[in-house]
């Protein structure tokens, strides 16, 4: 249980009493946001230039700076949905004056296809419909990238782990040394894995289990969480939903 005495400026949480100012602080209160975030469906409130984008706004906030330190030439993504994290990508690829967005979904609704197509972005995107880890789907984004194109993957379609981590196995090797491959959610699921929204086994069954074990496999990819960009704060960790599951290709 958390309590918080503002007057004091401090948090107490099992018996221990820790200054708001701190990380630690900061921390706690971060995965019990997330918590009720999921309890609410917040993610399931925001729109980027027009489509919905079922992600929390930091977790938004963070993937454009790794974009921006990247610079891909392709950023492939599973899970498409309503297409707002297509058209995300895509945004930041036109602002960038380079690259261009892979999205892949076993199931691309028409109404969401139809969408997608008629934004102002569409040519920047080009979508493959089927599983992410069916071999077929996996040779035909191969197919669509050329070689030398540098090649950032966000992994956010089924998140469980033998879904993530087949999806590790199958698109790491686009991924070139100094890019990344981010797989989504991970910290969300973890967070709240009490929550009465959450699956039983959330707590181990998530991708960034998926991503422990791939990287102790794959010493060529390390866990990086990547430094700030910009701060001027008292935190070294950025509070994503997607914290835990990065990997950089060394």
């Amino acid at each position: 249980m958390i309590t918080i005495d503002q007057h004091a400026g401090t948090m107490t949480v099992d018996g221990r009493t820790l200054p708001l100012e701190s990380a630690e602080a900061f921390r706690i209160l971060s995965n019990a946001w997330i918590d009720a975030a999921l309890r609410v469906k917040h993610q399931y409130t925001f729109t980027w230039l027009g489509r919905p984008v079922i992600q929390l706004a930091d977790d938004l906030l963070r993937l454009q700076e790794i974009v921006y330190r990247v610079q891909p030439d392709v950023i492939v993504e599973t899970g498409v949905a309503h297409g707002g994290s297509l058209i995300f990508h895509a945004s930041l690829c036109k602002l960038l004056g380079r690259g261009r967005v892979i999205g892949i979904d076993i199931e691309i609704r028409a109404h969401n296809r139809a969408a997608i197509e008629a934004h102002p972005l569409a040519p920047l995107i080009t979508m493959f419909e089927g599983s992410s880890i069916d071999p077929a789907i996996v040779s035909a984004v191969k197919a669509a990238i050329s070689p030398g194109e540098t090649v950032l993957a966000v992994l956010d379609s089924n998140h469980t782990k033998a879904h993530v981590r087949a999806e590790l196995d199958a698109y790491a090797s686009l991924v070139a040394p100094g890019s990344y491959i981010v797989a989504m959610d991970g910290h969300v699921m973890e967070a709240a894995a009490a929550s009465p929204r959450a699956a039983a086994d959330w707590a181990t069954n998530n991708p960034n289990a998926a991503v422990r074990e791939f990287a102790a496999l794959h010493p060529e990819f390390v866990h990086d969480e990547p430094d700030f960009l910009f701060n001027e704060s008292t935190l070294a960790d950025a509070m994503t939903g997607f914290r835990g599951g990065v990997l950089r290709r060394a």
